[in-house]
């Protein structure tokens, strides 16, 4: 079984001061940001205040102390969140950051101020201290984000959004980088719709390891049945899934399959795979693959159908994005005549935790070719209903560039009668959405997580990353085409 990834955060902190600004608002802001990001689960690097007078950055010294600190630490951090308990000083910020070498995401924070304190010795000034620091942070050329709203109160509901967003945008531009994709067995014919440029792809520091799917089913058909490993790995399958409906002699192929499939991943350090499953494994093997991969992606090593390198990236983005699992999926049917909500559908290999009542089953459209004896393994159901993403990436191989799309929507508790993995969606104006999907050429697939993470990815991919995102929101907008 692979490692679970480790998706932890931790913060470099820089503590802001200006000296004819109230000292005692930096020691008292110091302590409330550090003990909240702790309440919130983030590890900090920050100057002690012993380093420095209160552990803040204002001079020149103090910002060559703070970026030497970082430095020795770049290997744990994540990103840099900038506080100003008071105006702060708008140049040690934008050195301390520059002298560092940290190349990771920037979120600027300032403390509100209080009406009833707004004297010589209680005015923090920092909403005036965040515009110049944003300002000097420009002129250096470092790219950074700011909160929704201008100024946060370190204890408010809208402080822990922010944070948790930002967090995601972390764990993307850190996973995305170096990520490693496996692509198992070669695209089958019909399916041009999933191909891609691994050569773009590799531009932007995502590499794609290959095998022949005949490889992948030589080492699953050379093992023992009664080995070890393939026990585990069947004993691992029937607490997952309720399996009664299968038969033994398939239980022991997925077994095989998932055991080799997991071995793989681990010897090449791979974060997503995508698998030709239609329908060579069905046909020379006798199974799907789906429950093998609905283990792997809800073990959050996402698994994509149809050899969908691209569908495997997004359902990796969204996991980074959401700390959840992701599934890949069809925007398959109209819902009647409401033209706001769709039908999702796969054959599948969801994740367990996306259904109400998931079940392991045969695959329905390829038993009508093949027989249902061949086609075990499914693991389908409805979809609960709650929050979702909708995120496609692609590679537009002539503009050279990689682009991609986002929604927010919901699952319903609408009733459908179908079969395979389902599920009732709403996306406001998703008229609009799919007309945008077909002009400009995106696939059928679209990656989904049951979570609400737009604004991370859209933050992440078009700002750090510089891809160009489409977000289907009204307030963000401004993501389209890439940068902000």
């Amino acid at each position: 079984m692979r490692k679970q990834k480790n998706l932890q955060i931790t913060f470099g902190v820089i503590v802001a001061n200006r000296g004819f600004f109230p000292d005692k608002l930096v020691e008292e802001g110091r302590k409330q940001i550090l003990d909240r990001l702790d309440d919130l689960g983030y590890e900090t690097v920050v100057l002690s205040e012993e380093e420095t007078e209160y552990g803040a950055v204002e001079t020149r010294e103090d910002a060559k102390k703070c970026a030497r600190l970082f430095k020795k630490n770049e290997d744990e951090i994540d990103g840099v969140i900038v506080t100003l308990p008071n105006f702060g000083d708008e140049k040690a910020i934008g050195d301390t950051i520059r002298e560092s070498g940290l190349e990771v995401p920037v979120l600027v924070h300032a403390f509100p101020d209080e009406l009833g304190q707004m004297n010589i010795e209680n005015r923090r000034d920092s909403f005036c201290g965040k515009m110049s620091a944003c300002n000097n942070l420009t002129q250096y050329g470092i790219k950074f984000t700011t909160t929704d709203n201008h100024v946060l109160d370190v204890n408010s509901e809208g402080f822990k959004e922010e944070v948790d967003k930002f967090a995601g945008v972390c764990r993307i531009v850190d996973g995305v980088q170096g990520a490693r994709l496996g692509s198992i067995g070669a695209r089958t014919a019909p399916f041009n719709t999933v191909r891609y440029s691994e050569k773009i792809l590799e531009r932007n520091e995502v590499s794609v390891e290959t095998i022949d799917l005949s490889e992948i089913l030589g080492q699953t058909k050379a093992l023992d049945e009664s080995s070890s490993e393939v026990k585990s790995s069947l004993q691992e399958i029937q607490e997952y899934a309720e399996t009664g409906s299968v038969p033994q002699d398939s239980l022991v192929k997925i077994a095989k399959l998932k055991w080799v499939l997991d071995r793989w991943v681990e010897e090449n350090d791979l974060v997503a795979t995508a698998i030709q499953c239609w329908s060579a494994i069905e046909e020379y093997y006798g199974v799907v693959p789906c429950t093998a991969m609905s283990m792997m992606s809800e073990d959050l090593f996402p698994s994509a159908c149809e050899v969908d390198v691209m569908g495997a990236l997004g359902m990796y983005i969204l996991e980074l994005a959401s700390k959840k699992p992701a599934a890949l999926t069809d925007f398959n049917n109209n819902y009647g005549e409401e033209l706001d909500k769709l039908v999702t559908f796969h054959c599948s290999n969801f994740p367990a935790s996306f259904f109400e009542e998931p079940e392991m089953n045969y695959q329905d459209i390829l038993a009508n070719d093949l027989g249902k004896d061949r086609c075990y393994g499914t693991l389908s159901g409805r979809i609960k209903p709650g929050p979702a993403t909708f995120f496609r990436i692609s590679t537009a191989d002539t503009e050279g560039e990689i682009r991609s799309y986002l929604a927010e929507g919901e699952y319903t508790e609408d009733e459908i009668d179908t079969f395979g993995g389902y599920g009732v969606a709403r996306i406001d104006n998703l008229q609009e959405l799919m007309r945008h999907i077909t002009e400009n050429g995106f696939e059928h697939h679209v990656a989904v997580t049951q979570e609400t993470v737009g604004e991370s990815i859209a933050e992440a991919l078009s700002k750090y990353l510089e891809w160009n995102v489409y977000f289907h929101s009204d307030r963000l907008r401004s993501f389209t085409n890439g940068g902000i």
